[in-house]
């Protein structure tokens, strides 16, 4: 398994942008397909982005044309850049790990590794 670090997570007002990025240690990032997750209080956990070793992206609706997901695999890192945001935003934000390489890779039983998560909140 792969150990992830999120970093980059804060305040922001409404229409601003953050930039979340998450280290990984352990066996070959280049192998694993990367997502992000988010979770507001009292709401489960959804998907948010993620991309195959491959490049290929894919996000959910409600991010759609806002945030990137993009990854550098000499630097272990997988960033997710954040633009327009809005309050509904707000929450904790989770970087994942998957072996899984085909499909839409956007449930989370599909990760094996996760992140310890980094606050998003977004001020109206």
């Amino acid at each position: 398994q792969v150990q992830l670090v999120e970093s980059g997570g804060g305040l922001v007002q409404a229409g601003g942008s953050l930039r979340l990025s998450c280290a990984a240690s352990g066996r070959t990032f280049s192998s694993y397909a990367m997502g992000w997750f988010r979770q507001a209080p009292g709401k489960e956990r959804e998907f948010v982005a993620r991309i195959n070793r491959n490049g290929v992206t894919n996000y959910a609706d409600s991010v759609k044309g806002r945030f990137s997901i993009s990854r550098d695999n000499a630097k272990n890192t997988v960033y997710l850049q954040m633009n327009s945001m809005k309050p509904e935003d707000t929450a904790v934000y989770y970087c994942a790990a998957s072996l899984v390489q085909y499909g839409s890779i956007s449930r989370p039983y599909e990760y094996n590794s996760w992140g310890q998560g980094t606050q998003v909140t977004v001020s109206s």
